[in-house]
């Protein structure tokens, strides 16, 4: 591989200085937030490192990026999702939500692309614009069934230090159960947006 096809791969960085301005190393320039969200959109790879500690704070960067969309009002994430996600951390499950939540993005984003290229190729009357219509309600069903996955977890958490040794084990074999039912779950829905995607 040439330094080139390297230098292109590696991700940019970014730089944040203690007055929270943001150095873009690969042009030499300050950034904005909304310069970093564009560099998202268009599928820049970048990382975010503390100019002074080099410490990596992408996510905390990318999670201001999220809460200044929906500051503008551009919302996209249910109050109601908000509140589960919030619940699980410091959960037995919250080793679990990130692979989880990033396998069933990828696969949102995968029938995304089918259905915006349903749109470019047949925008006309038709029959793929129902197809269309039925990707982006099942698409809606996804999340909606994504939120409500979580549900059997949140708030049956009990104070732990007064539970009996059974109870306790109880509640642990029940974790498991209800974990290996949420896998389940996520295989079958993964199946099911596969299948749609490939009759679309």
């Amino acid at each position: 591989m040439s330094a080139k096809e390297t230098d292109q791969k590696a991700p940019i960085v970014i730089k944040k200085y203690a007055n929270r301005r943001l150095y873009n190393t690969k042009k030499s320039t300050y950034v904005t937030l909304e310069n970093l969200a564009e560099m998202v959109r268009e599928g820049d790879d970048f990382v975010v490192n503390d100019a002074k500690t080099g410490e990596d704070i992408t996510r905390s960067v990318l999670a201001q990026i999220i809460f200044e969309e929906e500051a503008k009002g551009r919302n996209m994430l249910p109050t109601n999702f908000l509140r589960q996600l919030i619940r699980l951390y410091g959960d037995t499950l919250q080793g679990f939500v990130p692979g989880y939540l990033d396998a069933s993005m990828d696969t949102f984003t995968k029938n995304q692309e089918k259905m915006r290229e349903q749109v470019r190729t047949a925008f006309d009357a038709n029959p793929a614009i129902a197809n269309f219509e039925v990707m982006a309600r099942s698409n809606m069903e996804w999340f909606e069934n994504t939120v409500r996955m979580f549900s059997p977890f949140v708030g049956a958490s009990a104070d732990k230090a007064t539970e009996a040794p059974k109870a306790a084990e109880e509640k642990s074999k029940t974790k498991e159960v209800e974990l290996d039912e949420l896998k389940n779950q996520l295989a079958a829905m993964q199946e099911q947006l596969s299948d749609l995607v490939k009759k679309g």
